[in-house]
């Protein structure tokens, strides 16, 4: 259920607006077309569950990008 799912991402966020506006951003960049934007907050919110949605991103070098980008 999404309550679960909440719940267990509060444990990284202790800010319920916080964790709106984080998940809100994070579903956007990571829906993909012919998808039910559901399954896709599903799955953001199980990812902040499991990491901190609010530490700073590690860097990605350019090249593995552009590969991702192709693969994709």
């Amino acid at each position: 259920m999404r309550s679960d799912l909440v719940f267990g991402a509060l444990s990284h966020v202790s800010n319920r607006y916080q964790l709106c506006q984080l998940a809100s951003k994070a579903t956007r960049k990571l829906h993909k077309p012919n998808t039910r934007l559901q399954d896709t907050t599903n799955e953001v919110l199980g990812r902040f569950r499991t990491a901190d949605p609010g530490a700073p991103a590690r860097e990605v070098p350019v090249a593995q990008l552009i590969e991702r980008r192709r693969a994709a």
